[in-house]
């Protein structure tokens, strides 16, 4: 797509692009204009340098904060990059902080270029870690609930310890960054501490401590869960795929077509698929991670619930994916990740029961956002205890892997050991919150 129907469009709605943020007339890389009622579109316009996967990079933060990106336009002469994205919350019970989002979109923007324009931009250093304690006593829903606060707090979660003691207490520890990087401040401590007591009562205890030396645990999957769970090309006949929700049967209909005679410069890539959950990110992930850059882009939703998606893209050398094999290649890995972008199964250990999620780590070692908080929703609104929870790491078909473990109670109103149709109840349930199915 031309620069110049990005520019049209944009202009259209009160946003001009230029030769760069003098030309733009704003004073701001990000600048949004907010919905005038419920239902309608967030307006995010992001003009600043550009940098190898920032597109994705940007999806994720928004996917982050509870969006869904219904429209999107995107162009870039490889210097600067002018980005235009429609949003709304998934849900009305989603209270999204606008002005966090866009300095966390601010942050984002590169500053290796000289920038008299920006000079509040400066690139985000790695992250603190730090160690919430948590002690309570259990009731159903008490892990989602931690979870939101956390969500609405903008606390990241990448590392979780749960488990329940003999006489029903509950210790969670959370191994979390703040996207705010201001949890070493006593004010931000104090807004966590009365938010968590606020929703789980005063009997609850929190601490929050420096984790100093932290690094991601890796998980020890049995070596038949580990080859069925991280399998390449999954079969609707495999255990975790039994219950496909319409969503992904449709899914598996998208198209992806190569056209090398459009443009002399790029191969238009189109994708014609089911609207999911995180599935602009899972695209540009895929973009990213195979060192495919993307000059211009367009994505809209249509009213059945189908998304049509348009790249001009090059490869890492600058010239045209013209070779059959390659776009089979990137084809073949752009069809898994939309249909399988996150990996559900559920397993008896003895009279136990044990729930595993999984889903692929960026190249850049990031992990997709908000999969421990759709876990604990679905599991929590199906009215099931969770004993113990850990996040890991999984490295298997060259790759790693974010693995989430939930250790299921079982119950005499939601039996789970000699329950196939319940066990099924779970992963679809589980699966379908993840892609966006219910919220």
């Amino acid at each position: 797509m031309p620069v110049g129907e990005v520019a049209a469009r944009s202009a259209a709605g009160g946003m001009v692009l230029g030769g760069g943020a003098a030309a733009a007339g704003v004073e701001d890389a990000v600048v949004m204009q907010l919905a005038n009622a419920e239902g309608q579109d967030t307006v995010i316009t992001i003009n600043c340098p550009d940098q190898a996967g920032l597109g994705c990079d940007l999806c994720r933060t928004i996917l982050e904060f509870g969006l869904r990106i219904t429209r999107g336009d995107v162009s870039t002469d490889g210097h600067w990059c002018f980005v235009v994205f429609w949003v709304v919350p998934r849900s009305p019970s989603i209270k999204v902080r606008w002005a966090n989002l866009k300095n966390r979109l601010m942050s984002m923007c590169p500053s290796s270029y000289a920038m008299p324009f920006y000079p509040e931009i400066t690139q985000p250093g790695p992250s603190q870690f730090y160690l919430l304690k948590l002690f309570s006593a259990d009731r159903k829903g008490l892990l989602h609930d931690v979870t939101h606060i956390l969500s609405e707090l903008e606390l990241l979660i990448h590392r979780v310890k749960v488990s329940t003691t003999p006489d029903g207490r509950v210790i969670d520890l959370f191994f979390i960054t703040d996207g705010m990087e201001l949890l070493h401040t006593k004010e931000r401590q104090e807004e966590t501490y009365s938010m968590l007591m606020a929703t789980l009562g005063s009997s609850v205890s929190c601490e929050i401590l420096l984790a100093e030396g932290f690094q991601q645990g890796f998980s020890s999957l049995p070596p038949t869960i580990s080859e069925e769970l991280f399998r390449f090309g999954l079969a609707d006949s495999d255990s975790c795929l039994k219950s496909l929700c319409a969503e992904m049967k449709k899914m598996q209909k998208a198209t992806i077509n190569f056209d090398n005679c459009l443009s002399p410069a790029h191969t238009l890539l189109q994708i014609n698929c089911a609207d999911q959950k995180g599935l602009l990110y899972d695209i540009l992930r895929t973009m990213k991670d195979c060192s495919i850059q993307v000059t211009y882009g367009r994505f809209w939703s249509d009213n059945k619930g189908f998304r049509e998606v348009d790249l001009f893209i090059k490869q890492a050398d600058g010239k045209k994916v013209i070779d059959p094999e390659k776009q089979d290649a990137l084809s073949s890995r752009l069809r898994s990740e939309m249909l399988h972008p996150l990996r559900v199964m559920i397993v008896n250990r003895g009279p136990d029961t044990e729930l595993f999620v999984a889903n692929p780590v960026e190249l850049s070692g990031k992990g997709r956002p908000r999969v421990f908080y759709d876990a604990t929703f679905a599991l929590k609104a199906l009215g099931i205890c969770i004993f113990s929870a850990e996040i890991g790491r999984q490295f298997a078909s060259e790759r790693q892997w974010e693995v989430y473990r939930f250790l299921l109670d079982d119950s005499k109103e939601f039996p789970l050991a000699n329950s196939l149709v319940n066990r099924n109840r779970v992963v679809d349930r589980v699966r379908r919150t993840l892609l966006g199915c219910f919220n």
